[in-house]
């Protein structure tokens, strides 16, 4: 061995311990690495479970959601004329979870062997703001002049028509809850009382309530029980199908094999146009329909087009408020399907609507329906042509027809009439039967100026 053969066994060894302590840093800083990352992924499982899967529509939720109702019954906290029925008798028995959407919750279900869905704004009755008088009274119960007053509060809230007193009136706060039309003269109970209060605070329910008889273009509400409500099933629109609406399973077994699949979207759009002119015209205020999609409708089996989500459905005086804000452009005016013009100057957004619920049920549904790619070989018919046209100018038609200026406003009035002709020839033309199809003059469909 040569003489200095250790020095460089030696240098060799100090290369592999440096090797090794460098190793060892770096092992250090991969795991620590790895350990975060491994923190932040477990920690964003927690984050989309608890935002996003715990709000999944799932069968035992929806099940253990209506235990929880029960036991609110069992305790006397809530009443309603579907409770004992749902928790007593068993005469509601759950179907299926259809959706849960920002907190709603949404079950379908047969309540005496007819199908019904289920609705709620939020999942648990605790979560609905008391009726603030009841902490602080000393009797069970409260007199009817007692409810009136605070229901109709809420209701001119939930609402948007607070500035009129004359829009809501003790006739129609009592059709607000189910029993209370046979016995309009007792107290009501502390459960009646809290019941109710948790409907109220639901804008859907208030509405399906105040117009369910007094319109055939919005759902029925069938009952309730605490602060979930019951209303009828119907056949609701999805934008994959061509024809919106299924309409074999709507038109039913009294009317299949009468009408063609054309004639029956012919009809189901002559009601579209009798539901805006309704909406437009028999209320007080005008009711402005801001979430047009074919989810957001269904159609009885005589064809009647009935809005089934009225989340975004605003009457004149809310819908003023929503729009009139600051702007730098009109993109700032839009309110999803409800649009205003911003003010160069003003910078400020018109709180008159500019576009109409006639303009995007034009836009949205009736285009797709008769568009040439959808009608193939009838496209090129005179009065195919004609309707499409119509379409097209109706989807176009601009805020400026819309004021409340009377010469301004013709236009909208015009097209609407102009599609309601088109569609009625093509019944006739068509070979429809004698029976009317749904398009109602004003001579048939009577104004109802409500006092709400």
């Amino acid at each position: 061995m040569l003489p200095g053969g250790a020095a460089p066994a030696r240098g060799l060894s100090l290369l592999r311990w440096l090797g090794l302590r460098l190793w060892s840093r770096r092992g250090t800083l991969v795991f620590a690495l790895l350990w975060f990352g491994s923190w932040l992924f477990l920690n964003g499982l927690v984050l989309v479970h608890r935002s996003i899967l715990s709000d999944y529509c799932t069968d035992d939720k929806s099940r253990r959601i209506l235990e929880r109702l029960c036991v609110e019954f069992s305790k006397g906290s809530v009443t309603g004329d579907m409770c004992e029925d749902l928790c007593v008798l068993g005469q509601v028995q759950y179907k299926r979870c259809l959706y849960y959407e920002n907190g709603k919750k949404v079950i379908e279900a047969r309540w005496r062997e007819e199908p019904v869905i289920l609705k709620s704004k939020l999942e648990n009755f605790s979560s609905y703001e008391s009726l603030g008088i009841l902490d602080y009274q000393e009797t069970e119960e409260l007199s009817p002049l007692d409810v009136v007053f605070y229901a109709t509060l809420e209701v001119r809230n939930s609402l948007g028509l607070a500035e009129n007193r004359e829009d809501v009136n003790s006739s129609s706060v009592f059709s607000l809850w189910e029993n209370t039309r046979r016995t309009e003269g007792r107290s009501y109970s502390r459960a009646e009382l809290a019941s109710l209060w948790s409907l109220l605070q639901q804008e859907e329910y208030t509405f399906f309530r105040m117009l369910q008889d007094l319109s055939s273009h919005v759902t029925k509400v069938l009952g309730s029980c605490g602060h979930f409500y019951a209303v009828e099933f119907l056949s609701a629109g999805h934008a994959w199908d061509q024809n919106i609406f299924s309409l074999d399973e709507a038109s039913g077994a009294s009317v299949r094999g009468r009408w063609s699949e054309r004639e029956k979207v012919h009809r189901i759009a002559l009601s579209f146009l009798d539901m805006v002119r309704h909406f437009d015209n028999d209320f007080r205020h005008k009711l402005h329909l801001c979430d047009i999609k074919p989810e957001n409708f269904a159609i009885r089996k005589d064809l009647t087009v009935v809005a089934i989500d009225v989340d975004m459905a605003f009457f004149e005086p809310k819908m003023r408020d929503i729009l009139d804000q600051n702007c730098s452009s009109d993109d700032d005016c839009n309110f999803f399907d409800c649009s205003s013009r911003c003010h160069p100057t003003k910078r400020r957004c018109s709180p008159q609507r500019w576009n109409s619920n006639l303009q995007v049920i034009c836009e949205k549904i009736f285009r797709p329906w008769f568009s040439p790619t959808l009608l193939g070989a009838k496209a090129g018919l005179p009065l195919q042509v004609e309707l499409q046209r119509a379409v097209q100018e109706c989807s176009e038609t601009d805020g400026t027809s819309e004021p409340d200026d009377d010469d301004r406003g013709r236009p909208v009035r015009d097209i609407h009439q102009r599609l309601l002709d088109i569609l009625n020839r093509l019944l006739t033309e068509g070979g429809a039967s004698g029976e009317r199809g749904g398009a109602l003059d004003d001579r048939d469909h009577p104004h109802t100026a409500l006092n709400f």
